[in-house]
């Protein structure tokens, strides 16, 4: 293992790579953003590359003038698309002697804990060889069920596997501003955020014809990789030189002597060249570890479990849920299923169409869990003794509804993905 070596993920939208009117690569900032991983891979560094693309690609290759919308279609020019995307990236990279790995995801692939474990392994191994994974939705295959959503999120899941230090989200501005800078003079870059849920910037950029994301999913990515201990960076896709910049820049303020006076500190920041424009999101003081990581982010949810405040109090102690904390049920699930977990008060006969009685604060999503019982059994424990699940039941896998290991919160201020 190299001394100081970093783990660094550069996510790259549709329209940082493809002409949004040709459909034709931009063989341009390709090349520099191969010459960009391979300084970093030089430096003895980790380089994942999270590469939007194939669709876009695809429409060229079969001379499709506008992306349809009717979803096999838009599969199958995925499908040809994907083929091409890597076939410019390993001719580009290996020019400089570098190999690369195809890693198409889907949901699916991470809701399975030995899945997600072996995906993690695999981007071990590849680094310990030396290659350069390439990332990308498996859109031939992933419908809206079982989609990301976006790069932007897979990005910062991808980050978070593999425990980067970096995670670049490349779009067409430098970095976040107070207002849109094209049309107000007055806009003011934002070049650290410590605090995402006090940001206050203009995040209307929306994503290109070819692309799906916007700043807002980059904001929604931030928050992710920030929550897993990920240092998040949006600069300008153009300038993918930037990033090796940025690296530099910030391993060498973190070499500063921990017991440094704030003059030295400051006397040192000022011998250190400038970076690029960029924004910084600096990561959580207390990130979540993987496991949390993967509960509240890696599985989509198939039904909702209400429970009471005494039992979210237990369960902040580190206590398991036990079927007498729970109010209601709502979905069809199995067990090692995830589900929502959502603290009521008091429920009415209404109740699971949003009718909630109950005094304090609105009802709330705090967290996910991995249930032991299905959604036909929930219900009818419901509200009862572990001692009565026998007989309810008729057997008793668990006097728990859910172990405290397959239970995860939000913090206070995280977006809850939908």
């Amino acid at each position: 293992m190299v001394s100081g070596r970093l783990t660094v993920v550069i996510k790259l939208g549709t329209s940082s790579i493809v002409d949004e009117n040709t459909h034709e690569p931009i063989l341009s900032i390709l090349t520099l953003i191969v010459e960009t991983a391979a300084k970093l891979h030089r430096d003895g560094h980790n380089v994942v590359l999270v590469s939007s693309g194939a669709v876009g690609v695809g429409l060229r290759r079969m001379d499709v003038d506008e992306r349809p919308t009717y979803l096999p279609r838009i599969q199958a020019l995925a499908a040809v698309g994907q083929c091409r995307l890597m076939s410019l990236w390993d001719g580009l990279f290996s020019h400089l002697r570098l190999p690369v790995a195809q890693i198409l995801l889907t949901r699916n692939d991470i809701a399975d804990r030995t899945q997600y474990l072996n995906a993690q392994n695999t981007f071990s191994q590849l680094f310990d060889m030396g290659v350069i994974p390439i990332v990308n939705e498996n859109d031939t295959l992933a419908v809206s069920e079982i989609k990301f959503g976006d790069n932007d999120t897979l990005s910062a899941i991808t980050a978070a596997m593999v425990r980067a230090d970096y995670l670049f989200l490349m779009t067409d501005v430098d970095c976040l501003y107070t207002a849109n800078p094209r049309t107000n003079p007055d806009a003011q870059p934002i070049e650290v955020v410590s605090d995402i849920s006090s940001l206050e910037a203009d995040v209307s950029s929306a994503g290109s014809s070819l692309g799906t994301g916007g700043m807002s999913t980059k904001i929604t990515a931030a928050r992710l990789g920030t929550s897993a201990g990920v240092t998040t960076i949006i600069t300008k896709s153009s300038k993918p030189g930037n990033i090796h910049e940025i690296v530099r820049y910030l391993q060498a303020l973190k070499e500063t002597p921990g017991d440094a006076t704030d003059a030295e500190s400051s006397s040192l920041e000022s011998t250190i060249s400038k970076p690029p424009l960029h924004t910084r999101f600096l990561p959580s003081e207390t990130p979540i570890q993987s496991r949390s990581f993967w509960l509240l982010h890696g599985l989509t949810p198939h039904g909702t479990l209400y429970i009471d405040q005494g039992a979210y109090a237990a369960l902040q102690k580190k206590a398991s849920l036990l079927p007498a904390g729970i109010v209601d049920v709502d979905g069809h699930f199995g067990q090692q299923e995830a589900v929502r977990l959502v603290v009521v008060e008091k429920i009415s006969p209404d109740a699971l169409n949003g009718e909630f009685l109950h005094s304090g604060q609105e009802p709330k999503e705090v967290g996910r869990a991995l249930v032991n019982y299905g959604s036909l059994e929930i219900a009818r424990i419901k509200g009862h003794r572990s001692t009565h699940i026998h007989t309810l039941l008729g057997y008793a896998d668990s006097e728990y509804v859910a172990l405290r290991d397959n239970i995860s919160f939000f913090e206070a201020d995280e977006h809850v993905p939908r």
